[in-house]
């Protein structure tokens, strides 16, 4: 990390954690941010959905809700970027506080509860997105929408034409029963609503879908069994979490979705199991407590096409997403992998 980055975390570390995430967002629409553009090689070059990637490091939802610093984050070293979530109408989100730092157990707890200014707005700004990065947008329900399931499928008709992927985001735990969604029959009438909505669309985008990782395993396999017959691009595993075990810090008992360093071990048990069950047959995207190469690779080992990260930010600033790449680069040679693809599930029982 540059000297001017640790300065900038050690200052905005002094401020109220939600004025200090604006403030970075603001900061990279300024041009005040690492720039080094696309990292990539022969072995981190991979297909994820269809999609080509310069590297399979993205960036998780969350951290551009309103999709402001597009340009910005295409230029940051990650693979790809993933902004919202949108939902149709603008929505203040929960009360503040509402984002908390967990400083000795690098990680946060987040209770937003999907504050963004709508997809009019959002759509607006994907139109005039940089066309040589790989975008994706993640989709959300109103609050007090009468019709949560059709609220994402309505998002994705206003923004698809923008968008390189599409995430359906049934596993936030701070919009009241919202993972009620992930029951075997309410999922799969909404991702066939989605679906049908995707089909109608100019060009074909792809249909991830971002899962809990405070599943058991029926609920693992009703996942799987979800995406088989739906035919959904991906999955996302995972989103934060709602257990707070072995955590230190003054803010552990805040209420929202915990994520960061706490998560990792969870969310890669949860990938593996989704990666036997799923076999191949659909990609997966691993998510939680990546801030390493090290980690990264992990979670590549443990069934991941990709991996997604965004809490490890708050502590090593957005020079990671470069770092973490040109990590797993020399992780994959090390190994003998020609490219990232051959160390797809490759200890993944180490998980299991």
């Amino acid at each position: 990390m540059k000297l001017t980055e640790k300065l900038a975390l050690a200052a905005m570390h002094r401020i109220d954690p939600e004025a200090a995430h604006g403030l970075s967002v603001k900061a990279l629409t300024m041009g005040l941010a690492p720039a080094p553009g696309p990292v990539t090689s022969a072995r981190l070059k991979t297909t994820l959905a269809g999609i080509d990637l310069a590297n399979p490091v993205g960036l998780a939802a969350g951290y551009d809700k309103n999709a402001e610093a597009l340009a910005p984050l295409a230029k940051s070293g990650f693979g790809f970027i993933e902004v919202g979530a949108a939902t149709p109408r603008a929505q203040p989100g929960n009360p503040k506080p509402r984002l908390f730092r967990l400083t000795e157990d690098k990680a946060a707890i987040n209770r937003f509860g999907f504050n963004n200014e709508g997809m009019e707005a959002i759509g607006m700004r994907l139109s005039q997105r940089p066309r040589d990065a790989v975008i994706g947008l993640n989709l959300g329900a109103n609050k007090d929408s009468e019709d949560r399931a059709a609220d994402f499928a309505k998002v994705l008709a206003h923004c698809g034409a923008h968008l390189d992927f599409a995430t359906v985001n049934v596993s936030s735990p701070n919009t009241e029963k919202l993972r009620d969604l992930q029951g075997k029959a309410a999922l799969s009438a909404l991702l066939a609503g989605v679906i049908e909505t995707r089909d109608g669309l100019s060009r074909r985008v792809p249909v991830f879908l971002k899962i809990a990782p405070d599943l058991d395993r029926a609920g693992i396999e009703d996942i799987a069994a979800v995406a088989l017959e739906t035919g959904i691009d991906a999955v996302i595993a995972t989103n934060t979490t709602l257990s707070r075990d072995g955590l230190r810090s003054a803010h552990k008992g805040e209420a929202g979705g915990l994520s960061g360093a706490p998560l990792f071990e969870k969310s890669t048990r949860v990938l593996a199991q989704l990666s036997e069950l799923l076999d191949g047959k659909v990609p997966l995207v691993g998510v939680g407590g990546i801030s390493t190469a090290e980690q990264a690779y992990a979670k590549i080992c443990a069934g991941a096409s990709a991996v997604q990260f965004y809490t490890a930010m708050v502590y090593g600033g957005l020079s990671l997403a470069g770092d973490i790449a040109r990590g797993l680069d020399a992780l994959l040679a090390r190994d003998g992998f020609d490219n990232a693809a051959q160390a797809v599930g490759s200890k993944r029982k180490d998980w299991l």
